[in-house]
């Protein structure tokens, strides 16, 4: 180990991405990332035995890319590091495995990590130490969450999540409805450019009064889903063009003012002065304009990494590996398993 940190490798398989990355301390050395979202794009969706099958293909090139981007030898490594859940059973199989074995053969520790603390600590990699407490909005195609982060390590607590479908769940669906590609969040943001979001008034989910008394901080896109596909079928029926760029725009301004709304309160309720956003979700340009526009007018920072790092890759696994070992956290169990059940409060498996 360098004076410039630990040097870890980290490996992502929680969904569709095999993400291969290596850090050295809080430096990005590589990124390396194989998507088979064309693989599931005729499926309108993920097909979990799909992607599994795509990690096992990929596994081996993108850690070979990796380590050559980087400019290291895989013996070179300090630690490595793998999501260990939440996420699709079979995918996660396949990169537990895989870091297993690499962790075996080389005789490296192994940190089995939390998807969704990974998310909060690949901030760093772009905006250096995160503050502490620090509330993040974690927002892609299976989570929808809010977390107060004390210690990225030891203290990543719960305040709210989705309740059905999560946001880039929603996304994907709208963008279907309108005979967009999948995934539907990046179609559905350059679309909604050329729309108007107040065009059409689509429900804000769990913001009444009653729900805010149960669900304060939680999230629910289905209602919005559904309101979404009513008012196009309706179109349909009288035989009147359906107004893409509109539905679009409207749909997306109620996904991020809920979103927006949720997080600022929270931050504010809890006396947080710094808001991150990650996940997926977290590239779309009207959720960060709307979150900086809105978290200013209560002296609250916001941060974003750039939308690559925003996406599931190993980055972010490395950078929550790094920071393990420098704070001197224990590694895992060697048979630590693929647990897509693992809870966000248990940081390494």
């Amino acid at each position: 180990m360098t004076s410039d940190g630990p040097l870890v490798l980290g490996i992502e398989t929680s969904c569709d991405e095999t993400g291969v990355g290596i850090v050295r301390g809080q430096t990005l050395l590589a990124d390396a990332v194989a998507s088979s979202v064309e693989e599931h794009a005729r499926f309108g969706g993920v097909v979990p035995e799909v992607a599994s099958r795509a990690h096992l293909e990929a596994m081996v090139p993108t850690l070979e890319r990796a380590a050559e981007t980087a400019g290291v030898r895989l013996d070179d490594v300090d630690a490595v590091a793998v999501t260990s859940g939440p996420g699709l059973a079979g995918a996660l199989l396949v990169g537990v495995a895989a870091a297993k074995a690499l962790a075996i053969g080389l005789g490296k520790p192994l940190y089995g990590v939390n998807h969704l603390a990974a998310h909060v600590a690949v901030d760093q990699l772009e905006h250096g130490p995160l503050p502490e407490p620090v509330l993040a909005m974690l927002v892609s195609g299976g989570h929808s969450s809010l977390l107060k982060v004390t210690d990225v390590t030891t203290g990543v607590d719960p305040m709210g999540s989705t309740i059905d479908d999560a946001a880039g769940e929603a996304f994907d669906k709208v963008a279907r409805l309108l005979g967009l590609p999948f995934p539907g969040g990046p179609h559905i943001d350059r679309v909604a450019r050329e729309g108007d979001s107040v065009a059409i008034d689509f429900p804000r989910g769990l913001t009444s009064r009653r729900d805010l008394e149960r669900h304060r901080f939680d999230f629910s896109f289905s209602g919005l889903k559904t309101a979404v596909a009513r008012w196009v079928e309706a179109r349909e029926r009288s035989g009147e063009p359906v107004p893409v760029a509109d539905v679009a725009a409207s749909f997306q301004e109620a996904v991020c003012d809920v979103l927006v709304r949720k997080a600022v309160d929270a931050a504010v309720t809890e006396g947080i002065e710094d808001i991150l956003i990650g996940g997926g979700v977290a590239a779309n340009s009207r959720l960060r304009a709307l979150a900086e526009t809105r978290a200013a007018d209560h002296g609250i920072r916001v941060r974003v990494p750039r939308p690559g790092l925003c996406t599931d890759n190993g980055a972010m696994v490395a950078a929550l590996g790094a920071e393990l070992v420098t704070r001197g956290r224990p590694p895992s169990r060697l048979d630590l398993p693929a647990d897509s059940s693992q809870p966000i409060t248990q940081v390494v498996a």
